[in-house]
C-alpha cells in the first residue's frame, strides 16, 4: 500500500514538472513569436521611410537636415535588427523621433499635405506605428508572464536548472515621450 502511495506521489510530480516545463516552453515560444511580430512591423516602418523621405524632398529640398537625420535613423534601426530588445528599442527609439521631426517640417508645406501620396504614405506609416505599438505591447504582455513564471516558486528551481532566464522588456526611451523640436 505504501507503494502504491509513493508511487501515486511520484508521478504527481513527474506530471507538476512537465507542466511547468510545458508551460515554460509555452511562454518562450510566445515570446519569440512576439518579438517576430514586433521585428515584422519594424521592418514595414523601415522600408515605407524611404518613399515618405523621397515624397517629401520634392516638396520640401530646403530641409535636408531634418530628412537626413530620417534617414540616418533608419539606417541606424536597419543596423539593429539583430540586436537585442534594448538595443533594438533605442535605434527605434531614433527613427521614431526623427521621423515626429519630419511630420512637425511637414506642416510647413501645405502643398505637401495635400499630395495624394503623401497622404497615402502618412496613412500607411500611421497604421503602421499602431501596429508596432500593439506588437511592442502583447511582447511586453508575454514576456511579463515568462518573467513571473521563471521568477515564481516552484517553477523557479526547475527554470534556473534549465537555463531560463529573465527576458528584456522592449521600453520607450526618454526621448521617444518628448515632443520634438524643430526650427526653421
Amino acid at each position: 500500500m505504501a507503494f502504491i502511495v509513493l508511487l501515486i506521489i511520484l508521478v504527481v510530480i513527474v506530471l507538476a514538472l512537465v507542466g511547468l516545463y510545458n508551460r515554460l516552453v509555452s511562454l518562450r515560444v510566445r515570446s519569440q513569436n512576439a518579438w517576430s511580430d514586433i521585428d515584422v512591423q519594424l521592418k514595414r516602418r523601415a522600408d515605407l521611410v524611404p518613399n515618405l523621405v523621397n515624397t517629401v524632398k520634392g516638396y520640401a529640398a530646403h530641409e535636408r537636415e531634418t530628412l537626413d537625420a530620417v534617414t540616418q535613423a533608419r539606417t541606424r534601426a536597419v543596423a539593429a535588427q539583430s540586436a537585442g530588445p534594448a538595443e533594438r528599442a533605442a535605434a527605434e527609439s531614433q527613427l521614431t523621433n526623427a521621423l515626429r521631426g519630419l511630420t512637425v517640417a511637414v506642416e510647413a508645406y501645405p502643398q505637401l499635405q495635400a499630395s495624394g501620396g503623401f497622404r497615402d504614405l502618412q496613412q500607411q506609416l500611421a497604421t503602421i506605428e499602431d501596429a508596432i505599438q500593439n506588437a511592442r505591447r502583447y511582447y511586453n504582455a508575454v514576456v511579463r508572464d515568462f518573467n513571473t513564471a521563471v521568477s515564481t516558486f516552484p517553477s523557479n528551481l526547475f527554470a534556473s536548472s534549465m537555463g531560463y532566464k529573465e527576458l528584456e522588456f522592449f521600453q520607450a526611451e526618454e526621448g521617444e515621450r518628448a515632443v520634438p523640436k524643430v526650427s526653421f
